[in-house]
């Protein structure tokens, strides 16, 4: 019987977890489209930034990397050319930030020669919808987080737990008596 009240605690956290977390896809996917053509890029070569103009992406577009000057695509236009630095460490990737009206979205760019520092996302990574600035320094293990959500996830856990366990000795007393 105890088992039951285990695999009940054990599910309902499980429930209440998930249920507060967006889809996968839905917490990856930006408001519109950009890229860097090539993906990668020998120190001191040309690249290509681009936007695919939609709803979300209607007035100039602004383009960062560590490894180019910053680079913006004027309203009427939906590419741009940059030169990556000639120092830019072989086998690094970088990341290439679009801002465009209210929305914003990372890419990946890759600098030839050597072996690379970490492996690249196939799909670009989302950020914030309201851009503030370059995110510069977030770099350890908790990159990303946001506090708030873990310290949300982090309470349903454990009051699903804290109810569960509740009923289970409640039940248990109730058998016993």
């Amino acid at each position: 019987m105890r088992a039951i009240h285990v695999a009940s605690a054990v599910l309902l956290g499980a429930g209440a977890l998930t249920s507060c977390m967006p889809p996968a896809d839905a917490a990856m996917r930006p408001d519109f489209r950009f890229g860097v053509e090539p993906s990668v890029v020998e120190p001191g070569g040309r690249v290509t930034v681009y936007v695919e103009r939609n709803h979300a992406c209607r007035g100039e577009a602004a383009v960062n990397s560590p490894v180019f000057d910053l680079v913006t695509i004027p309203r009427h236009e939906s590419r741009a050319r940059a030169v990556v630095d000639r120092d830019a460490r072989p086998g690094a990737i970088y990341d290439v930030e679009f801002a465009c009206d209210e929305s914003s979205g990372t890419a990946r760019l890759i600098i030839a020669g050597g072996r690379p520092t970490h492996h690249p996302t196939e799909h670009p990574t989302h950020h914030s919808r309201h851009p503030k600035g370059v995110h510069a320094g977030e770099g350890g293990t908790v990159a990303g987080f946001d506090v708030r959500n873990i310290g949300l996830g982090a309470a349903l856990i454990a009051g699903s737990l804290g109810a569960a366990y509740h009923f289970s000795r409640r039940r248990t007393d109730e058998d016993a008596g």
